[in-house]
């Protein structure tokens, strides 16, 4: 693994590159999900680079390794927003590409990470993305135990902390973890709006998911305690011009109590989900996109 700086805009981005020793399969940029590090990937990105894969993950500006040049990397103040997350995607998928021209890049998107590819300016680059326990974030197509304290969390407790600290002190709440002032702000008007991104951001962010044509393959999770099915219909469904298919992945399918939304990237499944994705990015470039990872196609 090797750990690189990145120029995004007027940020830094800090990456990790897992290389395989063999010529490359294809390369692989891994899109977190709100407030999750890096560093969680890291088990499941090594091991795939030892699939033959050339993977890449990153923190957004303004979290995990990727903090501002202030002292003690304070977030008070620091500007950023969505749109700036989708340049640092961009970013990354540009470095990644550069270094392995010859060969597909696949996404692979993890909750938020599944949400910004149809935001990207350079979706062309782009052979396909695999969806991991992502959808809306609107809030009515929540889990039901989120639903039950959502409206409080979008209408209380963000707008007063991030006016009170400059930032969303999540760490501090126990909830998401720390963030830009405009990330949360923004994704707060996201979530509040029936047609979460496209809908908050209108006409531009709409033609900008229909432009996408990579073959997108949506992995719900039956158990997943933050995204229900309907909201991953939904926001694939926004990926209008794309080749999409979907899949249910209950724990009962893999002899296991629980997966959840941050499971699938757990270890414990190295033999179950993550050998069928290998499967599953060896055929993404097929006509008909064919799912390889445990559950049922709907």
């Amino acid at each position: 693994m090797q750990q690189q700086v990145l120029e995004s805009g007027t940020s830094q981005l800090a990456l990790r590159v897992y290389d395989t020793p063999a010529p490359a399969r294809a390369s692989v940029v891994i899109g977190g999900a709100m407030g999750v590090r890096q560093d969680y990937y890291a088990p499941f990105a090594e091991w795939l680079s030892g699939q033959g894969f050339r993977v890449t993950t990153f923190d957004y500006r303004g979290s995990g390794e990727s903090l501002p040049d202030t002292p003690g990397g304070s977030l008070r103040g620091f500007k950023a927003d969505l749109f700036d997350w989708a340049s640092d995607y961009e970013a990354v998928i540009d470095s990644a590409k550069s270094a392995l021209p010859q060969v597909p890049l696949y996404l692979l998107g993890h909750s938020l990470g599944a949400q910004l590819p149809g935001l990207l300016n350079n979706q062309g680059k782009v052979d396909g993305l695999i969806s991991i326990a992502a959808g809306s974030g609107y809030w009515r197509d929540n889990a039901p135990q989120l639903k039950r304290m959502v409206l409080y969390f979008w209408y209380v407790l963000v707008p007063l902390a991030t006016r009170l600290y400059g930032y969303f002190p999540g760490r501090k709440l126990k909830k998401v973890g720390d963030l830009p002032a405009g990330v949360m702000l923004q994704w707060r008007k996201w979530c509040l709006n029936p047609q979460y991104s496209v809908g908050a951001e209108g006409e531009s962010a709409r033609l900008s998911y229909a432009r996408a044509n990579f073959p997108v393959l949506a992995l719900s999770i039956t158990d997943d305690e933050l995204m229900t099915w309907r909201g991953t219909q939904n926001l694939i469904k926004l990926y209008t011009g794309s080749p999409h298919s979907f899949e249910r992945i209950t724990p009962a399918d893999l002899g296991v109590k629980r997966i959840g939304h941050f499971g699938f990237f757990r270890q414990q499944f190295s033999d179950s989900l993550w050998s069928r994705l290998v499967q599953t990015l060896e055929r993404m470039g097929s006509a008909q996109p064919a799912g390889g990872v445990a559950g049922t196609t709907a």
